[in-house]
């Protein structure tokens, strides 16, 4: 897992990395041949771009899952209501196995995590022994997902 701060510096993109990005939101395999074809570079080109895009954090190329079809059938966000510093809590948050999102908030919750469970009984755990029991933890909020009906990764380059 690799966690990295969204504080720093935006990297600026010109037209072409946003369609190879583009690209690559559609197909994380389709071939630099290919996607140099699609946005008028030569293949090595391509992988010299993607690879730029890769070491300065602007993309990631992984697999992503549908949760209930690795048998984690339920998802739920919660909210975290807290005192002291959000970061380091957030931190912690995000080094446990089932969060796979952790942001600080501004609002009625300090922190928002979502979480990927096997089952009921498994996100009670997460939330009895591992989230409430934190230091600084004052209360919290859960929103048990009951079906899934969008969840695009597209939105890096509008």
């Amino acid at each position: 897992m690799t966690t990295r701060s969204r504080a720093s510096a935006t990297v600026p993109l010109d037209a072409t990395s946003k369609a190879i990005i583009e690209q690559l939101q559609e197909d994380g395999r389709r071939a630099y041949a290919t996607i140099g074809k699609a946005v008028g570079l030569s293949e090595a080109a391509v992988r010299q771009r993607v690879q730029r895009l890769v070491e300065s954090g602007v993309v990631q190329i992984v697999a992503v899952t549908d949760p209930m079809q690795v048998g984690f059938t339920r998802q739920a966000m919660i909210g975290i209501r807290c005192e002291g510093d959000l970061e380091a809590l957030a931190d912690t948050l995000a080094e446990m196995p089932e969060v796979d999102y952790v942001v600080i908030t501004a609002g009625g919750f300090d922190v928002l995590v979502e979480v990927v469970c096997e089952d009921d009984e498994h996100l009670l755990e997460v939330l009895n022994t591992k989230i409430r029991t934190l230091p600084g933890v004052h209360g919290t909020e859960t929103f048990v997902y009951l079906k899934l009906r969008k969840q695009l990764y597209n939105w890096g380059t509008r």
